[in-house]
């Protein structure tokens, strides 16, 4: 099984940025973590990117052999009409992700552009969202 983890715009600062709402260890850390417990039933990929477009790119290039898509868009999940349409476009599943639960934040951030195209949303548990999402990409295979 092969699983694609995307992080979208300023995810590449986990560790540094704003500790209090997004924790302080790495993602790269976290995701050597993930890699390791999940050896023996998937590969793991990394994708991270601050630009939109390249966040679409991945999508396309990896959403039509991929078992799954772990998808945290950061900030583009409440704009982007354009990463919704490329979710619809390809035919891996997709587990949106946010670190933190962005129903306690500001208002902007309750509305969700990419939700209807997912299969399923996390959100609110730091890090541990990618392992409930792999988990629930695991669970959707074996059904």
């Amino acid at each position: 099984m092969k699983i694609v983890i995307i992080n979208g715009p300023n995810l590449n600062l986990l560790g540094v940025r704003e500790p209090e709402i997004y924790g302080g260890r790495r993602f790269e850390d976290y995701l050597a973590c993930l890699q390791h417990k999940y050896n023996d039933v998937a590969t793991i990929e990394y994708f991270q990117s601050n630009v939109e477009g390249l966040i679409i790119d991945e999508l396309h290039r990896t959403g039509f052999d991929c078992d799954g898509i772990v998808l945290n868009a950061g900030a583009y999940t409440h704009t982007s009409l354009a990463i919704a349409d490329a979710i619809r476009s390809i035919t891996s599943p997709v587990v949106e992700v946010h670190i933190s639960n962005v129903h306690k934040r500001e208002p902007i951030r309750h509305h969700s552009m990419i939700s209807c195209a997912c299969a399923g949303v996390i959100a609110g548990f730091g890090l541990d969202c990618y392992r409930l999402a792999i988990e629930a990409l695991l669970a959707m295979k074996s059904e």
